[in-house]
């Protein structure tokens, strides 16, 4: 433990957002940067709890207090080294994970959490400036293959593993860049694309090959993949939830992950392929409250929208943490992100009813006040008399989630089984209903977060690994073959 003092002594304090009205002029990242010494005060916050409830909340089972106090001595090599034994892309989580192994950690039960996340942020950063981030090639290869569908954060972590192994990886993706939901979904002022190019380079180095503007199941057979001693499915929960009702045909109503790749092509000069998505100008509404939703918001304040007002059909949360979600599970609480911070309106318990036209582009909705009851056990949102309402809008964006993967392609040719929610039905092992093909991330397990994909492939990468060679030296979640600080 580096302070045992140290979470008395130092208030909680985290890196500062680049002014708003500088920050939506560009889509850099938001963030300013973070001294170190004020980052090792921020370590020593850490109080090494006998159990380490931040252990529970991570799903790589990352091994906090212990890189927390490594930076804290200022052993930065070591924290490296450990930080990357549990997690092979802490450059991702670190801008991304809404990290729930702060909800966790013990110092929030009455105190603000430690900054967990922006400590294993600057871990990383400040290896790649030293020089530490470098390829690790495999000694010796097995002679086994192995093709990785999809090229999102779960394909990224089973393909490494796996090239770590000592097999010969072959990652497929069918989009015209690497990084999939990373690089098409998530916007520049969140995660800069060069942060996936330089990882990536890294991996193409270590021996793992990548061919992209290949989908598999259309423009390549899946019975090709046959060749490969095993086959694993990343390719993510892509199938977006629709709002069908009247008037879903006018012009100018959009899923929102066709609106943030077109914009994410536009940042890295490619231009879009599809008719054109733009917020210049417009009355924007965003139906959905979530992290997608957010950062819809975000990047049509960055386009010049007229205004921009978002819908939520869920009560609005307390701030602070309800009393039926205890500590140290993930409370579902108000969430306001740089882009909430930036502009727009938001509004709870609202329902939408009607899309109405003014010829064949979308004109304005009608909407109504809903409350969520229980009914046998189960929420259900009433209408409240009197409430409807005309949001004047030219364009709309549908940020409801996804509902799972693509059903056809690639897992139709397989013929793998699903599960009752549409995702690809695994072992405990991934292993789908074909012998040999596996299973990792949100085409698994339903729409998740990032440090979920990222757990997911490593998990997948053993369990492959274990299959081809009968045994596997791949550390499980939490297992680093690392001594402790």
């Amino acid at each position: 433990m580096g302070k045992p003092t140290g979470f008395k002594e130092y208030a909680r304090e985290t890196a500062k957002l680049r002014p708003a009205e500088e920050r939506v002029r560009d889509y850099k990242e938001h963030y300013e940067a973070f001294p170190d010494e004020k980052l090792r005060n921020q370590a020593a916050r850490c109080m090494n709890c006998g159990v380490p409830f931040c252990h529970t909340g991570c799903p790589l089972g990352n091994i906090i207090p212990d890189w927390n106090d490594l930076v804290y001595r200022n052993r930065w090599r070591d924290a490296i080294q450990l930080l990357h034994a549990t997690n092979n892309f802490p450059e991702f989580t670190g801008r991304l994970c809404p990290a729930p192994c702060e909800e966790a950690c013990v110092l929030s039960i009455n105190e603000p959490a430690v900054t967990i996340e922006q400590i294993e942020k600057s871990i990383i950063e400040h290896a790649f400036e030293e020089g530490w981030v470098v390829p690790q090639p495999p000694e010796r290869r097995t002679g086994k293959t192995v093709a990785v569908v999809g090229s999102g954060p779960a394909g990224l972590a089973c393909a490494q593993q796996l090239n770590r192994a000592g097999h010969t990886v072959t990652v497929f993706e069918r989009a015209a860049r690497i990084g999939g939901l990373l690089r098409y979904g998530i916007p520049d002022f969140k995660l800069e694309k060069w942060v996936i190019d330089r990882r990536i380079q890294i991996m193409e180095k270590e021996g793992v090959s990548f061919r992209t503007g290949v989908n598999v199941g259309k423009d390549l057979p899946a019975a090709e993949l046959k060749k490969f001693d095993a086959v694993v499915l990343c390719g993510g929960s892509t199938k977006p939830r629709d709002l069908p009702i009247p008037g879903r045909e006018l012009d100018g109503i959009h899923f929102a992950m066709d609106f943030l790749s077109q914009q994410n092509d536009r940042v890295a000069g490619v231009k879009p392929s599809a008719k054109e998505i733009t917020a210049n100008g417009k009355r924007v509404i965003v139906i959905g409250g979530g992290d997608t939703g957010s950062d819809c918001i975000g990047t049509s304040l960055r386009q010049g929208a007229k205004s921009v007002t978002s819908f939520e059909i869920m009560p609005m949360p307390a701030e602070s943490r309800p009393t039926g979600q205890p500590w140290p599970y993930w409370p579902m609480r108000l969430r306001t992100s740089s882009s909430h911070k930036e502009g727009g309106r938001r509004y709870w318990s609202i329902l939408t009813k009607k899309f109405v036209g003014a010829g064949n582009r979308i004109r304005s909705l009608i909407t109504v006040n809903v409350e969520a009851v229980v009914v046998n056990g189960r929420m259900q949102f009433q209408e409240v008399p009197g409430t409807e309402h005309e949001w004047p809008t030219e364009l709309v964006l549908l940020a409801l989630g996804f509902v799972g993967p693509e059903p056809d392609g690639v897992i139709a040719q397989f013929g793998v089984e699903l599960d009752k929610f549409g995702n690809v039905k695994s072992d405990k092992n991934y292993m789908t209903s074909v012998p040999g093909v596996f299973a990792a991330g949100d085409m698994r397990r339903g729409q998740s977060l990032v440090v979920w994909a990222i757990s997911e492939g490593r998990e997948a990468a053993r369990s492959v690994d274990q299959h081809l060679m009968g045994y596997s030296e791949l550390p499980t979640k939490g297992n680093a073959d690392l001594p402790r600080a």
